[in-house]
């Protein structure tokens, strides 16, 4: 890799904070092109990050998939099973790509995360069967399985660390639900600890999601409307995630985390998902700037990832010495009447719905595909 060279970028300024740039897309396209290898030789990119949304808007192009769907149609299989062959074989062949990244960190980093599917997020049996389903088909030691952090995903996150699976674990909004996932996962580790797994196998993030927070936040301070409410404006979602790296720090400095670690267990390293700006007026990399700290990681659009290799800012640690003002902040939010709780439930149901409706319509796109092909093939 080039990443060794003297040149300073931001991009090489924020993986030597100890930052791990991943990127929150796939695509056959970009795997045949060469782009991904490209994107991991030049800008420090050293992981993949998927979701439902993201296979519906790859595979909807239908660009690659053309041979793959005609064999399948052949075949006549059900468009479930279509849909997760088309996914396993871009992830398979993405991980065998991030392999030699994953072997250069010990299993840290050169990791791809392929998501359960999202119907089943308040199922915790069906959703550990379809881990364990996702892990045997994609069949590759640097593969995350995706576990939404639903009340019936924690169970099924700490069943899955149990059985030695990777895990990242998504859609996180709140910090409770943050302090329980944390939880989830150490629970699993002494399941696998109990069962003789070796725990320094075993890998998690969880990703805490970033720009929703503010957007909805913003939305509800602009309803307030007031002069001290808009200047409120932007600071949430940085709070929030701020706090949450304060509650990760406490978490694995506890005996149960320093005990497990010491018969070779990782950190679940926090993941900052969602890192897009969703509003225009906000610098493009504000959700990278500003988060940065020591072991965590940062899954980028390629978007983002341009514009920070582009402009982005890096001054070191932004995160740790701002747990006050980050407490302040959302306590003036809370203030005006906003409750905290009922917008990071609201955001965990919608994020849970897109990635359900994603998927539908994934299946849509797939099941005309499969119909076309057959027709072609009489």
């Amino acid at each position: 890799m080039s990443n060794a060279d003297s040149t300073v970028t931001p991009l090489k300024s924020l993986a030597g904070e100890g930052v791990s740039i991943w990127l929150d897309d796939l695509s056959r396209k970009r795997i045949e092109s060469g782009n991904l290898a490209g994107l991991i030789e030049n800008s420090h990119v050293v992981g993949v990050t998927t979701n439902p949304s993201i296979f519906q808007a790859a595979i909807g192009s239908g660009e690659g998939y053309e041979e793959q769907l005609a064999d399948l149609a052949t075949r006549g299989v059900t468009v479930d099973e279509a849909v997760r062959m088309m996914t396993t074989a871009d992830v398979r062949a993405a991980a065998d790509i991030l392999r030699p990244v994953y072997d250069a960190t010990q299993g840290r980093d050169g990791r791809v995360s392929i998501e359960v599917d999202p119907r089943l997020a308040h199922n915790t049996e069906a959703t550990i069967a379809e881990a364990k389903q996702l892990a045997w088909l994609v069949d590759r030691p640097n593969v995350m399985i995706k576990i939404p952090a639903t009340k019936a995903g924690l169970p099924a996150i700490t069943e899955v660390i149990g059985l030695g699976i990777s895990v990242n674990v998504t859609l996180i909004f709140s910090l409770d639900r943050y302090k329980a996932v944390m939880d989830a996962y150490l629970a699993g580790l002494e399941k696998a600890q109990a069962a003789g797994i070796d725990l320094a196998g075993i890998h998690s993030v969880a990703s805490f999601f970033v720009s929703r927070v503010d957007a909805e936040i913003d939305k509800r301070l602009d309803q307030v409307g007031s002069d001290e409410a808009k200047s409120l404006k932007g600071k949430a979602a940085l709070a929030n995630a701020r706090l949450a790296y304060e509650a990760y720090e406490e978490v694995f400095a506890s005996e149960r985390a320093s005990r497990l670690e010491a018969a070779g267990a990782n950190k679940q390293r926090p993941l900052w998902a969602s890192t897009g700006v969703k509003d225009p007026a906000y610098k493009d990399t504000l959700y990278v700037d500003e988060l940065v700290a020591p072991g965590t990681v940062n899954t980028m659009p390629e978007a983002t990832l341009k514009a920070t290799a582009d402009h982005g800012v890096i001054t070191g640690d932004t995160v740790t010495g701002g747990y006050e003002q980050a407490r302040a902040d959302l306590k003036a939010v809370d203030a005006l009447g906003i409750s905290y709780d009922e917008v990071v439930q609201q955001l965990e149901d919608e994020g849970v719905a897109k990635f359900d409706v994603a998927w539908n319509d994934l299946l849509g796109t797939v099941a005309n595909r499969l119909a076309g092909k057959g027709a072609q093939a009489k």
